[in-house]
């Protein structure tokens, strides 16, 4: 029993990474059919945030707070990522819809340029960017009606970008000033520190448990049913799966297609910086910290079903479950009498690196089968 619970905990774990990093990415490429390998740097954005987020609450006005910055992290993380997502959507991919092997090399510049960036500039600059961007688009929403009516709306927007831009300066200065690891480039990795209330284990039914990956879990399921909620019950959740049912349609009926490509892309570029969190939570954070799940995610969106939330989430357990019964040689535990040569290569494939390549051989061979994966999607646009 406490083998089972172990290799369970272990699965669902590995699992709950897998899933909070691919769950962005099932909805932008589940849903709108892009394929951004940009994706794990929207990871990144999401990590340095939170390391950032961590140096803020070390300051002494918010330190007395500094045990709750992990949670103020995570609204931080998705926001600034999808900022980012919103940025990406509306300058590159925007234009190349339908062309899937323009969007797939845009979005890999995308993410060499995003890379180079953190190496590169100050981190300090980068939520000068992101405040620089949402006030240049949310301004104009409190302006009374009679200054937009009575100025020209060229002249208008002008003003407001340059108010933003001065904005977004003072705060890149004021962090730069007040934080110095913030106000020069550095390329090194860099360690996110957890809380004191997250540090240790925690007994469950007399098994330990480390803190840190409860929280992890309780992230995904949180951000598993916050996206369930939002696009089964919300307006705009269900204008997305109008869209992406059927887009022609959905353009007939005076649906805005473009604002919901850009939700639609800014809600799974926030949860890549979410699942950025977590990452920042189990190792060091640097340029390259998103590389190393873009390919499980795009395996766990294709294994699921391409569009479908459940499938997503159930490959991610499966896949997790996997990696602990063949990387950890718990197989060798549970079956202890196998033959010799059975033996030998259970052992030889007894590691992380060899389980993902004997994982991924048999997520290959499965797709053989049934390409679609577990739960292909249904609808308008894919019977056409």
């Amino acid at each position: 029993m406490d083998l089972f619970l172990d290799i369970l905990f272990e699965g669902i774990s590995i699992g709950s990474v897998l899933l909070i990093a691919a769950l962005g990415l099932a909805i932008v490429f589940g849903l709108m059919g892009v394929i951004n390998l940009a994706h794990g740097e929207l990871m990144m954005v999401g990590a340095y945030s939170t390391f950032v987020t961590q140096l803020v609450f070390k300051e002494p006005f918010f330190k007395p707070y500094y045990d709750s910055y992990i949670l103020v992290s995570v609204f931080v993380a998705f926001i600034f990522s999808a900022c980012v997502g919103v940025l990406l959507e509306r300058l590159v991919i925007r234009r190349l819809y339908g062309q899937p092997l323009e969007t797939l090399l845009a979005t890999w510049g995308v993410s060499l340029l995003l890379q180079q960036f953190v190496r590169s500039v100050p981190l300090a600059v980068g939520p000068g960017i992101i405040i620089t961007f949402i006030a240049g688009i949310s301004i104009k929403n409190f302006l009374p009606d009679r200054i937009i009516q009575n100025f020209d709306q060229k002249y208008t927007d002008l003003s407001i970008w340059i108010f933003s831009f001065f904005l977004g300066t003072i705060s890149t200065n004021l962090l730069a000033k007040n934080i110095s690891r913030i106000s020069r480039p550095d390329s090194r990795n860099v360690d996110v520190t957890s809380p004191k209330w997250m540090r240790g284990q925690i007994e469950i039914l007399g098994d330990t448990y480390p803190k840190t990956r409860l929280w992890i879990i309780l992230i995904t399921v949180v951000s598993v049913i916050a996206i369930l909620l939002f696009l089964n019950l919300s307006e705009w959740g269900l204008r997305i799966r109008a869209v992406t049912q059927n887009r022609e349609m959905s353009e007939c009926l005076g649906l805005s297609t473009k604002k919901v490509d850009t939700l639609t892309f800014a809600v799974g570029s926030g949860l890549a910086g979410v699942a950025g969190v977590a990452v920042s939570l189990l190792g060091s954070v640097g340029p390259n910290v998103g590389q190393n799940y873009i390919v499980p995610c795009f395996m766990v969106v294709v294994l699921g079903g391409v569009g479908n939330l459940l499938g997503t989430v159930l490959a991610s357990f499966g896949i997790g479950i996997m990696t602990d019964l063949i990387g950890a040689g718990r197989l060798l535990t549970i079956f202890p009498n196998m033959p010799s040569p059975i033996e030998s290569i259970v052992e030889f494939f007894a590691t992380t690196s060899m389980a993902r390549v004997m994982i991924f051989t048999l997520i290959i061979i499965f797709l053989q089968f049934k390409p679609s994966g577990l739960f292909p999607q249904k609808g308008r646009m894919v019977e056409s």
